[in-house]
């Protein structure tokens, strides 16, 4: 029996995702179909490279020798067809899958992905908003938005931006519960907090001083959510102090449906991330909607004001189309 190179493509995917399951998602395959094509490039070899169970699969040390020797080999062949092809970014073609936070993705997102998908015709995208947050090998995902601390090292990531954090309520609570004057003091107060990062319900400013440690608080959260948009619309409802990332809170600190409060004590800010699974060879479409990110989410921030929304849209439109 000989090897294909489809064989060998399925071999490093399942290396990679560490599964046939995660591997035939990402693929958009059968795991039926991936197990025949490892079986039969394991036939082509004459060596076992999987130890196969139930439910995983584990590399065998010809397994692992294989992958590489492999992967120089074919990045090297992804890199010369990239550099051969005529048409370069026009050629985007396949399936990207996106998932993002819910909030930031309905408010922020759209025009970005809208503006790609009109460049890039031959694309087909995939996109799921969800606050919880996913693994992008198993979900057989591409790119992932995450906002806060990446905690998963083995991801790859590219920052967009940085994202203050602000602690609010509404006027209405202000003038029932009045005005907390220092972060010890909200713990005498009703908190709103995201279902998904606070679980402890404790909330941590920076230090106050250089070389000073953090000052935390243990809130009294009456109200846990798994959304930020609803914790917002929460916190205008004058239900509770609320610490919201600034592109949440930005909108209703304006129109006056939420004020600030605690000016002079700073939350740790969070980072707006692109992420992506762990590989020796970052596809053209991957690479390509990254950099599409990074020129939307260049100061002014689209949350800033409308003028700075309607100019981080201007600046995506003044990018070159790959058509010319």
């Amino acid at each position: 029996m000989k090897w294909r190179f489809e064989d060998i493509l399925t071999f490093v995917r399942v290396m990679e995702s560490g599964s046939i399951t995660a591997a035939a998602e990402r693929m958009n395959s059968s795991k039926s179909v991936l197990s025949r094509r490892i079986s039969n490039l394991e036939s082509a070899l004459g060596v076992e490279l999987f130890q196969r169970s139930t439910r995983h699969v584990k590399p065998t040390d010809n397994g692992d020798a294989f992958y590489e020797r492999m992967i120089p080999l074919i990045h090297e062949i992804n890199q010369t067809v990239e550099r051969l092809s005529t048409t370069g970014e026009k050629s985007l073609r396949g399936q990207l899958r996106i998932t993002a936070p819910m909030s930031f993705g309905a408010m922020y997102l759209g025009p970005v992905i809208a503006e790609f998908a009109q460049r890039h015709s031959g694309l087909e995208l995939a996109i799921d908003y969800e606050d919880r947050l996913v693994d992008l090998v198993q979900g057989g995902y591409d790119i992932g938005i995450r906002i806060g601390h990446l905690r998963d090292s083995s991801l790859r990531a590219r920052k967009l931006c940085d994202c203050p954090r602000v602690v609010v309520c509404s006027p209405s609570y202000v003038e029932a519960h009045g005005e907390p004057q220092s972060v010890a003091e909200l713990a005498n107060h009703q908190g709103i907090d995201y279902a998904y990062v606070h679980a402890n319900r404790l909330w941590q400013f920076e230090p106050e001083g250089k070389g000073g440690s953090p000052v935390n608080v243990s809130m009294r959260s009456r109200i846990v959510i798994n959304n930020g948009g609803a914790m917002r619309e929460m916190a205008i409802a004058g239900l509770g102090i609320a610490s919201l990332p600034i592109f949440l809170a930005a909108d209703g600190l304006r129109e006056g449906s939420l004020v600030q409060i605690l000016r002079n004590y700073r939350l740790t800010p969070y980072t707006i991330s692109a992420v992506y699974p762990p590989t020796h060879h970052v596809s053209t479409k991957v690479r390509t909607f990254i950099n599409f990110l990074v020129q939307f989410f260049t100061a002014p921030l689209p949350w800033e004001d409308d003028e700075a929304g309607q100019l981080a849209l201007r600046r995506l439109r003044s990018i070159r189309r790959p058509d010319g």
